[in-house]
């Protein structure tokens, strides 16, 4: 009997061992898929469509694979482009720095998480095998590159965008093909000036001009096991409908203080994030007459490039303010 209740015992025991460690793995591995620093930054080409005028149209973002630190990395050998023949900087201790070509208005802020479909270059009609190639250094030396190309695998259209986005909770309904992106207008001067701590009023009108994919009429979660379910998709989902933001593009975020709170504008899917990816997927209605008003003041000069982003949550619509903040 003895000799029963050892072997039960260390059974008993094997089985709590087991299941520690199982949890250990488990915490762990969230916590690996939550670091919220130190992460690396890597550019993201997404794909190409032709334009009307027989050019082509090929579509840049990136991944910051941290949920909290935010990098400032201005246009220069650590964040540039360069227009190469194929394959010329496949080579990532090859240095490809031009000045004349490096800033073709990518970000210098970048964000938390998945920022896709963020800017977009046009190259000519006989662009053919070339490629543009977005660099990007972080962390110390960490080199990364987005090869931009007219492979035929990459060519892409909005219902594809709302795909890789997850719009309308990440439905597949080919009227996404004729989607059409948000009107977006910003009221005012395309470049201001403005004094450290003076507050500086921003307004905008966006419509949907299709008005699709149509806001949900999806109810809320109603108890946390719906709340807290474990993403069911590849890619995170977020609710449709018209919205808009205010980002900084350019310039040190942290010195900027919206009001309001603008939601956010990359893939933070953690509950109750502000985010439309973020559960509940929660998408507000439109201002009164669609006019979306706020102020940004900031604690230290310099350059600055806001950038107004209109969505339905399938496609998106950019503008741009450059501000001067002066001491």
């Amino acid at each position: 009997m003895k000799c029963s209740n050892r072997i039960i015992t260390t059974v008993v025991h094997s089985f709590l061992m087991l299941a520690l460690l199982a949890s250990a793995a488990q915490l762990q591995a969230q916590e690996r898929r939550m670091v919220l620093s130190g992460e690396l930054l890597s550019p993201a080409y997404e794909g190409w469509w032709p334009n009307p005028d027989g050019t082509f149209r090929l579509f840049f973002g990136y991944m910051n694979s941290n949920w909290e630190q935010e990098f400032d990395i201005p246009v220069g050998p650590e964040n540039y482009f360069r227009f190469v023949e194929e394959g010329e900087l496949d080579n990532l201790e090859e240095e490809g720095y031009v000045m004349g070509e490096a800033d073709m208005g990518q970000p210098t802020h970048f964000y938390p998480r998945r920022n896709p479909f963020l800017f977009t270059i046009d190259v000519p009609a006989d662009f053919g095998e070339k490629e543009v190639v977005w660099t990007l250094k972080s962390q110390g030396d960490h080199v990364a590159r987005a090869y931009g190309s007219l492979y035929p695998d990459y060519r892409i259209d909005p219902q594809v965008i709302s795909t890789e986005v997850g719009g309308a909770f990440g439905s597949l309904d080919d009227r996404l093909r004729d989607n059409i992106a948000p009107e977006l207008e910003v009221e005012g001067d395309a470049y201001r000036t403005v004094a450290v701590g003076e507050p500086l009023n921003l307004a905008v009108v966006a419509n949907d001009p299709d008005n699709f994919p149509a806001r949900s009429g999806r109810g809320l979660p109603s108890t946390p096991e719906q709340l807290y379910r474990p993403p069911s998709s590849i890619v995170a989902m977020s609710g449709p409908g018209l919205r808009f933001s205010w980002t900084v593009y350019r310039g040190p975020a942290a010195a900027a203080d919206f009001q309001p709170t603008q939601m956010k504008t990359y893939t933070d899917t953690r509950v109750y994030a502000n985010s439309p990816w973020s559960p509940p997927y929660y998408i507000p209605e439109p201002p009164r007459d669609n006019r979306w008003q706020s102020t940004v003041s900031f604690d230290q000069p310099g350059d600055y490039v806001l950038r107004g982003i209109a969505s339905d949550g399938s496609l998106f619509t950019y503008r741009n303010i450059n501000v001067t903040v002066t001491p």
